[in-house]
């Protein structure tokens, strides 16, 4: 047995029972159930329709996100999330460079290689080498003056751990702002880059090892192995290119409102919902969502 699940974004909160209809005709889905009322709702599925990207796509167009996915084991024991463009609503590398006056020059890298284009490591190294020489000083104006949570964040973490769920940050960007924002947002842990420093300047260098792609992978191994748990038992949210592998192996990975090239290499694409999609996802009705 599968579950469909079928998302509108929340400020538009348009989903209606004709929908419901629509796919038990189309599909023979059963026993409908509204999560959020014209919001989210989820239906039995006897088994996954050959058609169904081709129908993920037209429900696309009319603005709706379409997931089908096993109805076991739905409900997930840990949350990894990446922070930039999936937590936050900004980059914060963009942020920093914008500060040091090379601000466009870096965004085209950072763009690049979130589609996959670069090589996120040696991108990173490079993007960073261009920040040499900007006053530390100017990640706490970073955060105070450019940095917002992305809508739903805030419940997704709150409701996941009041469930019992433990909830990681994990980044290829920099402590300083993982910190920040796992603090505020009541995430149990976080991993990230570190900034070398000399004084109060940055040096324009990362220290190693790099979080990349791979790291990420390696932290859910070792996050799942140390809470006796498997990568089945995850759930991953992330956007970039340098989110693959934990996605891909994490037992749900959600491609939010993930760049074109890492989308269609994700089965669960989320690209109208906000983050109290992964939520949904898991089968969490809106009356349980922890207060925040």
């Amino acid at each position: 047995m599968h579950t469909l699940t079928l998302l509108a974004a929340p400020q538009r909160a348009d989903l209606t029972d004709a929908a419901v209809e629509e796919l038990a005709r189309a599909w023979g889905a059963r026993d409908p159930r509204w999560l959020s009322a014209g919001v989210a709702l989820e239906a039995d599925l006897p088994d996954v329709p050959t058609d169904l990207w081709e129908v993920w796509e037209r429900w696309q167009e009319r603005g709706f996100d379409l997931v089908v996915q096993p109805a076991e084991g739905r409900r997930k024991q840990l949350l990894l999330a990446d922070m930039d463009s999936t937590m936050i609503e900004q980059e914060c590398i963009d942020e920093l460079a914008a500060h040091s006056g090379v601000g466009a020059q870096v965004a085209a890298i950072t763009a690049r290689a979130m589609d996959g284009e670069l090589d996120f490591v040696e991108s990173l190294r490079a993007r960073v080498a261009l920040l040499e020489g900007l006053a530390t000083s100017v990640v706490d104006t970073v955060l105070a003056e450019r940095i917002t949570f992305a809508p739903g964040g805030p419940q997704l973490v709150a409701t996941m751990r009041a469930h019992g769920g433990y909830t990681a940050l994990v980044s290829g960007g920099f402590t300083p702002f993982t910190q920040a924002v796992a603090g505020a947002l009541g995430f149990d842990e976080h991993r990230a880059n570190t900034l070398a420093v000399d004084g109060e300047r940055f040096t324009g260098r990362v220290v190693e090892p790099v979080v990349g792609r791979e790291a990420k992978v390696a932290v859910l191994r070792e996050m799942t192995a140390r809470l006796g748990l498997t990568p089945a038992d995850a759930v991953a949210v992330g956007d970039g290119a340098n989110d693959l592998g934990m996605l891909r192996l994490a037992g749900t990975g959600v491609a939010l409102h993930a760049k074109p090239a890492v989308a269609q290499q994700c089965a669960v694409r989320v690209n109208h919902g906000d983050l109290t999609a992964v939520l949904y996802l898991q089968g969490y009705v809106a009356d349980s969502f922890a207060r925040v």
